[in-house]
């Protein structure tokens, strides 16, 4: 149903219950009928509003939650993430060799990204064998109200956890604390023996998280001192992280007092991140491998869910645009040491599955050889 809908089922008080009211009124029961109605107004019109807002909340929330369970404890918080795992990862798994976390965009649908990639992954063929599939799902208030989940799954406000953000309930807890809890069960070895490869991939939304766990994670030494390698793919976002106030449409961010918050800067960023220096944090990140996947006709300024905010707007007008000069942005100021590639898929706009099952794709997440890097001129 659509909004208009929504607003006459809502809005236009059921006829069965005005001709109560009225005979109500006939016998004394109830005030005469043109009070009752005035009264009657008011409280539909609060009535409503509850209405409107409960309907467009479930509509927002996701169709299912996953039902795996990991625990994320900071300090004296804890939390349970929900999430999807092909096996149990309390027990001890020694024929995995690769694991790929992917990340959901915006809607949360992580059942929608853990097919795309069980799809890339045959398609990979023996590069593929071994390979464990995690699909994290980063809910909401909306997702908690619908579904009544308990009381210790991890929840946040709308999509805060794409930039780090403390969840709402039950603990403050960052989105990239999540991650940390995932990448600190992969790299244990009596559960993960032979583990060697970890990858980090997201499409838009979940292009972001990754991205910018790609430039603060805390766990990501203790992943590469237990001798995995870790590498990240960043498919189609709306918006980067920047090490300065410098950006591809410099007049559009001077007239953005907010150009350079987080999450497009680092000034203001959340707890997790700390105060560690914007060189410190750059000179890390660019070491880092990294893969910028850009359908190459991503190119709609107004496409689906695409950041319209005017700091998003000053790295470019379209995600292929703004993935490009934030890639131009890194080689202008590393001449040596940037460990980063972009790999363009033709004829593919905003689609995760298109993205992660094309050639370009499969050769991200799985290291098949078969997609050139592109030259960003």
């Amino acid at each position: 149903m659509g909004q208009d809908g929504i607003l006459r089922r809502v809005v236009n008080p059921p006829r069965l219950i005005l001709r109560r009211l009225a005979i109500g009124a006939q016998d004394g029961i109830l005030p005469p009928y043109n009070r009752c109605m005035r009264a009657f107004g008011l409280s539909l019109t609060s009535i409503s509003f509850l209405l409107i807002r409960t309907a467009f909340a479930q509509g927002d929330a996701v169709e299912t939650v996953a039902s795996g369970r990991l625990e994320v404890s900071v300090a004296k918080d804890s939390g349970q993430l929900a999430l999807y795992t092909e096996l149990d990862l309390s027990q001890p798994h020694p024929g995995i060799t690769r694991a790929i976390v992917i990340f959901h965009g915006l809607h949360r649908n992580a059942t929608g990204y853990l097919r795309d990639v069980e799809e890339a992954r045959s398609k990979a063929g023996r590069a593929g064998e071994n390979t464990l599939l995690i699909a994290p799902q980063f809910l909401n208030e909306d997702d908690a109200h619908k579904h009544k989940l308990a009381a210790e799954v991890l929840r946040w406000h709308r999509a805060e956890w794409e930039g780090g953000e403390p969840a709402t309930k039950p603990a403050p807890i960052s989105s990239y604390d999540a991650i940390d809890a995932i990448l600190a069960r992969l790299s244990d070895r009596t559960r993960f023996p032979n583990l060697q490869k970890i990858v980090l991939a997201g499409h838009s939304g979940g292009g972001q998280i990754v991205q910018r766990y790609a430039v603060t994670g805390h766990q990501i030494a203790a992943v590469e001192q237990a001798g995995i390698a870790l590498r990240y793919v960043v498919a189609n976002p709306s918006s980067y992280v920047y090490f300065d106030d410098h950006r591809p449409l410099p007049l559009i961010a001077h007239d953005c007092a907010k150009f350079d918050e987080w999450k497009y800067g680092l000034h203001g960023a959340p707890r997790y991140v700390g105060s560690p220096s914007s060189t410190a944090l750059e000179t890390a990140y660019v070491s880092r491998r990294v893969t910028y996947l850009l359908g190459a006709d991503d190119d709609d300024p107004n496409g689906p869910d695409i950041d319209k905010n005017c700091a998003a707007e000053a790295q470019g007008p379209t995600r292929s645009r703004r993935g490009a000069s934030y890639f131009k942005y890194l080689q202008s100021r590393h001449a040596t040491g940037l460990e980063h590639r972009v790999l363009l898929v033709p004829g593919v706009a905003h689609n995760a599955r298109k993205m992660f099952t094309s050639t370009c794709g499969i050769d991200a997440l799985f290291e098949t050889g078969a997609c050139k890097a592109a030259r960003i001129e």
